[in-house]
């Protein structure tokens, strides 16, 4: 029998409301005090995560690390997100989660995340500082980098299919959308 979490009524949740939610399979995220839940992601999802964490640890610096979810964020006390990747700065990490704005934020789409990674956590990586966000679309396939230019997110790149795109943020790197679900 699975357990029951009683949420609070008549405030926004908190991290300490997040630390009591069940171990349950589900992606447990708080956006500005509301609480996102997600269902386990799809197989072509994590094809694509996983192809992308090696193209991402091959040129990775040593002052930074590849991280997958669920791997808490912690923007603030009402905000702990879950990228599905992220690459941040050794030096910010705690064993339990990172306490700062990651160096690239990555979400790869599901029609059950779409319109929060497209606008809900985009906007709050974007206010948070978060120097660049990428979202992978696995229908096409495609990938769409922005970066931080005085406080708000610009459309950097942009490739789908077979073309390669070049990314110098956070590091030098080119990801063919294509490959990324061999």
């Amino acid at each position: 029998m699975g357990s029951v979490t009683t949420l609070p009524r008549g405030r926004e949740l908190t991290r300490a409301d997040l630390d009591a939610m069940p171990d349950d399979g589900h992606r447990y995220e708080l956006i500005d005090g509301i609480l996102v839940v997600t269902p386990a992601p799809s197989r072509r999802h994590q094809t694509i995560v996983v192809n992308l964490v090696v193209a991402l640890k091959q040129g990775c610096p040593d002052d930074l690390q590849v991280l997958t979810a669920p791997f808490d964020v912690a923007l603030s006390a009402d905000t702990v997100m879950q990228p599905d990747l992220l690459v941040g700065r050794r030096a910010d990490f705690t064993e339990k989660d990172l306490p700062a704005a990651p160096v690239v934020a990555i979400e790869v789409l599901s029609p059950s995340t779409r319109r929060v990674d497209l606008t809900l956590k985009r906007s709050r990586y974007e206010e948070a500082g978060c120097p660049s966000y990428w979202v992978v679309d696995p229908v096409g396939p495609s990938l769409t980098t922005w970066e931080l230019r005085n406080g708000e997110y610009v459309e950097t790149g942009h490739g789908s299919g077979e073309e390669q795109l070049a990314v110098t943020h956070p590091y030098p790197l080119r990801v063919t959308p294509a490959r990324l679900l061999d």
